[in-house]
């Protein structure tokens, strides 16, 4: 008798999701201060709506996070960036 083989067949070949590691930009250019009056490059840390976006999305180690969160506050507080807004980016 002939040896049966597997029924299962697929539409497309399986695939595995490989997923990126994060890492902390900050740690990995070497920067050490986060300035509050730059505030394109704030921008990167903020949705479209002008809140902050959480660490793992963003990949910010702890220390920078919060670094971050303050220097977006202050660029807040002297009217750099909004507080609240439609479609930021």
């Amino acid at each position: 008798m002939a040896e049966k083989k597997s029924e299962i067949r697929y539409l497309a070949p399986q695939t595995v999701d490989v997923k990126k590691k994060k890492y902390c930009r900050f740690k990995k250019a070497g920067i050490k201060y986060v300035d509050y009056k730059d505030p394109e490059f704030l921008k990167r840390f903020l949705n479209e709506q002008g809140k902050i976006l959480p660490r793992r999305i963003t990949g910010n180690s702890l220390k920078f996070q919060r670094r971050v969160a303050q220097a977006v506050k202050r660029a807040r507080h002297l009217a750099l960036l909004p507080y609240v807004t439609d479609m930021m980016k």
